[in-house]
Order: C-alpha cells, then structure tokens, then sequence
C-alpha cells in the first residue's frame, strides 16, 4: 500500500502546522528530510532539508510504530512553523519522493478503519467531532468517537451469538434428551437485547437534533414584529425591518447557540391573505417551515392565541411590549424587553428534549438497530411454538446479529464509506 502525506492542520498561517504520513515508508521518508535515521517511535527536534540540501524548517518529529498509531501504519509527523511558504515547501519536496503520495480526503482515517483502530461508528463520531459547534454536539461526537456504540453492539452481538449457540445446541441434539430447557436463557437474553435497542432506537431523532441543529420558528400576521424580534436575538440586522407589510417573504434563517445546542431561527414571511402572487408564496413557505419546526414562536398584538394547534413546547406572546401601557408578559425587540426571559424558555425546552438522546446518532444507526429488533421478535415469537421451529429462530437470530456488524462497520457498507469519507479534510 501506497505511503501517504498531508497537512493534518489547518491551511493557512499559523504558529504551527503539521504534516502527516502514513504507510511503510513513512520513517524512512521523515529521516532523508532529517538527514539521520529516525527511532520507530519517539521525538527528536532536527533539521529538515529539500532535496538539494536546502534547509526547509526546524521541526518537531514524532514516529509512531505500527500498530500503535492512528491508521495503524507507520506514521510519522513533521511539525514545522506554520509559513505557508514552509508547508507548500516541504509538501513539495515530500511529492519527489519515489512512494509518497498526496492522502486523498478522509484516507488516514479510512485506513484506521481498515485496519481496525476504529469501527465505522467511531468514524462518524470523528466528523461529528470536526464539524462540532457547540458543547452539545461536541459531547455527543466524542461519546461516539470514543467506541461506546461500538461496545454496545459488541455486547448485544455476544447476547446474540449465545442464544444462537443454545438453540443450535438443541437442534444437534434433537433425537436426544437435552438435559436442560434452553428456552427461559435463549428469552432472557433475547428480552435484554430488544430493551437496550428500543432505547437507543427511541434517542436516534433527538440525537440526529443535537448533530443538525434544532429549529425555531417565529411565526405571526404582518408587521407584528418579527423581524425585530429575529435582529434581537441575533444581535445583529439579519432580517430587514419595515412598516410595509409583506417585507418579509422568503424564510430567513439565523445559527446561533442556545445554552450549548445549536439553534437555527427561521424569520417567516407574515401570516394573512393576500392577492399578491410572490407575498402568497412565502406565506405558504411560513406555513410550511413552522410546522416542520421543532418549536414555533407565536407574535400577535391583541392576546389572540393562534389559528393552528399547538404543540407541547409552543410559545405565544404578545408583541411590541416598548408600545403597551401594561408590558407584562410581552416582548419587545426594540427594547430587549423579555427576549432574555424567551430565551431561557427556550433553551430549558431544548435541553429537556435533549436528555432523551443516546448514543445512536444517525438514520443510518436505527435502521441497523431496527432490522437487528424485528429478528429478534420473529425468533422470539418462534421460540414459543416449539422446538419444531427453533432452526427458523436460529437463522433470524444471524439475520439480527449481521444487522449489528452492520452499525459498526464490519459487513455490508461499503457503499456508504466513499460518501462518508468525503466529507473530511484531506490531512484527516
């Protein structure tokens, strides 16, 4: 296999940046930069010249030995001055090297899975760790990234594989006296693997939350302060603000972080009836993004309650509280009047919602966890009509346990690495 090379850091000046490779021929390129041989593990500081002598930079070397490294290759790892001229230098001179290569976007980490340092899901704990923009979501990636999904589903394949084992152990035996009723262990540890998944199965969504972003809506007629309200919360003019109504008629969307989650608000078009052919469209787009949200915020002006149904978590108050006689319980977007107080509504409703979440994060996990629980009930529901159908039971029982090699990588996926891998930086 090819040896690799990358900036593992950030592009661009910084007061450090490092370079990695990967592969057989990893130390041995590290040391003809550094003019000396280099240990198959450790650091040395040296100095590190191009092909023509030239001096490049000082750097900071480390070596990692195989196994015992990210891809579980040989990897070694220049850190230099972060001068683009120094990386775009010593990336060059690496590239004349007979064996190295430019990695390609994700490849040390592809390698790291196949060769077995990670599982898939520890994969996309990685990039969800990269891509992290708040506290939550980081929490979340590192959960993942480190391994627990991984042994959660080691554990139910052992559960599984167990109860495989004791129903194949009354099939062998079935022209003879089985000295001991498999059945009550075999539902036992079947009753306990369907629990732990129905668990997990029931945080995906709240999890997927946390990785996406949640999303609010504010919603409410024309003119009722909207837009004001959006600014407000943003601390900044995001959205244009006028007297006219219909100013607003496409949604318009705000990131920021509430509490640690990652919030979008999405400033809609003012709810009423008009003749006005592109007004109507965004009125028909509000519609429809405020049902999609996670959480709506209702403005209006006289008290009234809104004309949909609302929703557990839903939130109504009155409007333009900076021009009430009695601002009670009103917001105002021109003054901040109440937006602290929306805020924390908010952000406790999302952080309740969140305490569901576990340690499945993506459709792509349920659907694994789904096929492995409705195997599982089909043997279970076998199991009770006799020892007459436990060889049906037993292969939906290897039906469930693929499905759980599935979640963690080892069969079956191959379809999905190059879409995963792509998203990743190309030193990762």
């Amino acid at each position: 296999m090819d040896t690799i090379f990358a900036l593992a850091s950030a592009p661009g000046k910084a007061g450090v940046a490092v370079v990695r490779l990967s592969g057989s021929e990893a130390r041995a390129a590290a040391g003809r930069l550094a003019g000396c041989a280099l240990p198959a593990s450790g650091r040395t500081l040296r100095v590190l010249r191009d092909g023509d002598g030239h001096r490049i930079d000082q750097a900071l070397v480390l070596t990692f030995a195989a196994p015992a490294s990210f891809t579980g290759e040989d990897v070694a790892e220049l850190h230099v001055h972060g001068s683009s001229a120094v990386i775009a230098t010593l990336l060059r001179t690496l590239s004349g090297i007979d064996g190295l290569r430019q990695a390609e976007p994700g490849e040390f980490t592809r390698r790291a899975l196949e060769n077995g340092r990670m599982d898939l899901a520890q994969v996309e704990g990685l990039a969800d760790l990269i891509e992290a923009e708040t506290e939550a979501q980081r929490r979340q990636a590192v959960k993942v990234l480190s391994g627990d999904l991984g042994r959660k589903a080691e554990g139910w394949r052992s559960d599984l594989i167990r109860a495989a084992a004791l129903i194949e152990a009354v099939i062998d035996f079935a022209d003879e006296d089985v000295p001991v009723d498999v059945t009550p262990e075999v539902t036992e540890l079947l009753n306990r693997v369907q629990l732990d998944l129905d668990r997990l199965i029931a945080g995906v969504g709240m999890s997927e939350r946390i990785r996406a972003g949640f999303e609010v809506a504010i919603v409410g007629a024309p003119n009722v302060g909207k837009s004001t309200l959006l600014n407000a919360l943003a601390g900044r003019k995001a959205a244009i603000t006028s007297e006219i109504a219909g100013t607003t008629r496409d949604v318009i969307e705000v990131r920021m972080d509430l509490g640690g989650l990652a919030v979008t608000l999405l400033d809609t078009a003012g709810l009423r009836e008009t003749s006005d052919h592109v007004e109507r469209l965004g009125v028909e787009l509000a519609r429809d993004r405020a049902e999609q949200a996670d959480i709506r915020v209702f403005l209006n002006e006289d008290g009234a309650q809104p004309d949909v149904t609302l929703r557990p978590g839903d939130i109504t108050l009155r409007s333009k509280a900076d021009l009430l006689a009695d601002p009670k319980g009103a917001i105002s977007g021109v003054t901040g009047q109440g937006v602290d107080e929306l805020v924390r509504r908010l952000t406790d409703e999302l952080r309740q919602r969140s305490a569901s979440a576990g340690l499945a994060t993506r459709e792509r996990h349920r659907n694994a966890m789904l096929r492995a629980g409705e195997s599982i009930a089909t043997a279970r529901a076998l199991l009770s009509q006799g020892t007459e159908n436990y060889d049906i039971a037993a292969d939906d029982l290897r039906h469930a346990i693929l499905a759980l090699e599935s979640l963690v990588g080892r069969i079956d996926v191959e379809n999905l690495l190059d879409e995963i891998f792509s998203s990743f930086c190309i030193g990762k």
